[in-house]
């Protein structure tokens, strides 16, 4: 399995690092650009220099003091309408969708263009000396030029920004994002189920007096280091289980797996402190849940999406719905794959470390316990769960049938409670049947 690392994926959730880069290299330009100006000043040909700035050193200092004082008022603006729309997303559809805003490359270019504009303008104009300071003046035109390029470029980056602000901010393109993510993450976590699935190796049960494995550190467990964990089984001869999924709630002391001995014998003491001590450092934890590993999450932020649409505050069941519909095309593509524990062996083939992942029941209740209940008395939020049922039985293997099965019966009590009209309780019926046929194989065409 192939993860990106936890510092890496950190970073990316961060707003400064670009930014922060751009002014780096842009300080390191607006060094050398003018020095570079001063070599080859007296050597530039004519038809080149017609097209560089012409102006004398006032124009020139016009020019970058004009050029600074703009690109930090942009940058304010940017980085205040970035904030607002940080703000509308945490109020209206969730705050797990923050860490989606935060990721999104467009807007840290944009910061790091701004920021890069004013920074190299900055250090241009120290560069620029007059008659008054009682030197040679000095103008460096190839520096200025660079200069007026970065300020129209960062002009149209704004114009760009701003177009891309308003269709980020809509609902669908949010849900979209999460979608692409939470697929990535499914696709390089679980392994599609090959026709060998099924004679997967048994995971090992551990005995009543396995060790307890505690965390070392309280937050999310982002993270498990699959070959630290191995190497500490391989050389304690033992076999670590991690019941918790990335995604999970860790408290520091408290038990987040087991640990025995492969051969029967007891740990000695030096052993078993080793053991859990590695086992704690293999574990990343955070304080916030991220898409590293964690199989649910972009369920979920959609999940959370579609229930705070359905607040009386909000009452936006439409959005609920598309919610519903993204969850559903992910819990689709789970049920192709291999939604068992993680089992990593040592070279002899051994079965030494067993990671917990969320089963297919597990990620369905997740998508369906709140909907149903926040959206009971809605017949449109009813028929998407039922439709979500329906193509997940179609999907899914007979072994996963029960849990379809079950939340079947959980949306149908819900639906006779309800005092809805005949010809809604007449639709929810026809998609009851539909949900049962394609449980049985079956997928009639619906009359038009």
């Amino acid at each position: 399995m192939v993860s990106l690392p936890g510092s890496r994926d950190a970073l990316r959730a961060q707003l400064w690092p670009l930014p922060a880069l751009g002014v780096v290299l842009a300080a390191g330009a607006g060094v050398g650009l003018p020095r570079l100006d001063a070599r080859i000043q007296h050597h530039i040909p004519t038809s080149l220099a017609a097209y560089l700035f012409g102006g004398g050193p006032e124009a020139a200092r016009t020019v970058l003091e004009s050029i600074t004082g703009s690109m930090i008022t942009v940058t304010a603006l940017t980085f205040s309408l970035t904030v607002v729309t940080l703000q509308l997303a945490s109020s209206q559809f969730s705050p797990r969708l923050l860490r989606t805003f935060n990721r999104d490359r467009y807007v840290q270019r944009t910061l790091a263009l701004f920021l890069a504009t004013f920074t190299y303008a900055l250090t241009v104009l120290r560069t620029v000396r007059t008659e008054e300071i009682g030197q040679p003046p000095f103008v460096p035109q190839l520096s200025v030029t660079v200069a007026f390029l970065l300020a129209l470029a960062s002009v149209l980056a704004l114009v760009a920004f701003l177009s891309h602000l308003a269709r980020k901010i809509r609902v669908e393109t949010m849900l979209r994002d999460v979608h692409t993510d939470a697929e990535d993450t499914l696709r390089r976590i679980l392994p599609e189920a090959g026709p060998g699935a099924a004679e997967r190796p048994v995971s090992p049960r551990p005995p009543a007096d396995a060790v307890p494995l505690p965390a070392g550190n309280s937050g999310f467990l982002a993270a498990a280091d699959e070959k630290a964990l191995l190497s500490a089984a391989v050389e304690a001869d033992a076999v670590i289980l991690i019941d918790r999924n990335p995604g999970s709630s860790l408290i520091a002391g408290t038990p987040a797996g087991v640990a025995w001995p492969r051969t029967g014998r007891s740990f000695t003491t030096g052993t078993r402190h080793r053991l859990v001590r590695q086992t704690a450092e293999a574990l990343t934890t955070g304080a916030e849940r991220t898409h590293q590993q964690d199989v649910g999450f972009g369920l979920r932020q959609l999940t959370d999406v579609a229930c705070k649409a359905l607040s009386p505050g909000v009452n936006d069941p439409t959005t609920a719905v598309h919610a519903l519909s993204h969850c559903s095309a992910l819990l689709c593509e789970l049920a192709k794959r291999d939604p068992g524990p993680r089992l990593l062996a040592d070279d002899d083939g051994h079965i030494r470390v067993v990671l917990r992942r969320p089963t297919l029941a597990e990620l369905l209740d997740l998508v369906v316990a709140q909907p149903l209940r926040y959206g009971a008395a809605d017949p449109a939020v009813l028929a998407r769960i039922l439709m979500l049922l329906r193509e997940l039985a179609w999907h899914s293997a007979p072994g996963q049938h029960p849990a379809i099965t079950d939340h079947l019966e959980r949306v149908r009590s819900t639906a006779a409670s309800q005092n809805f009209h005949p010809d809604e309780r007449s639709e929810l019926g026809g998609l009851f049947d539909s949900v049962e046929q394609a449980l049985a194989g079956q997928w009639p065409p619906t009359a038009t």
